[in-house]
């Protein structure tokens, strides 16, 4: 197995935790999502409007499918696949980091490095992958 080979099924594999870990917590339990996300004593949900929780369940629903498609793609790496669910992590993360950038007024500063780092690490993420799936392979792992 190449690197780039190993870096994107990693990767792959980062975003489909990340996104059952919000997606189980959002679809089952959509107040407690709302009042206690991201966890930690830390709240970036309720800071920021009223609760809906058709809203909150479907943001769960949608984790939950962004990460059947980046687990398969993970399992399989086959390259449209892996393509896809990297584009479609960058479809949905883009437009919410920026969202987020727009409107960090509603956190104190370290909450604002944390919405930051942590939604800006699921737009560099997928970057990674679609790069490296376009890139011919290196070297072997040994």
């Amino acid at each position: 197995m190449v690197v780039g080979e190993v870096v994107q099924r990693a990767t792959l594999a980062y975003l489909t935790l990340s996104g059952l870990l919000v997606g189980v917590w959002a679809t089952l339990f959509p107040q407690s999502f709302y009042d206690d996300f991201p966890g930690l004593g830390l709240v970036w949900v309720a800071v920021d409007g009223p609760y809906n929780e058709h809203l909150v369940r479907d943001v769960g629903q949608l984790s939950l499918a962004m990460s059947v498609v980046s687990g398969v793609a993970a399992f399989t790496m086959v390259a449209v696949l892996v393509r896809v669910a990297a584009a479609a992590w960058l479809v949905n993360a883009v437009p919410h980091f920026v969202y987020h950038l727009r409107n960090l007024e509603v956190y104190d500063t370290f909450d604002q490095v944390g919405n930051v780092l942590s939604l800006g690490l699921l737009v560099a993420l997928p970057v990674v992958v679609l790069v490296l799936s376009f890139r011919p392979p290196r070297s072997a792992d040994v």
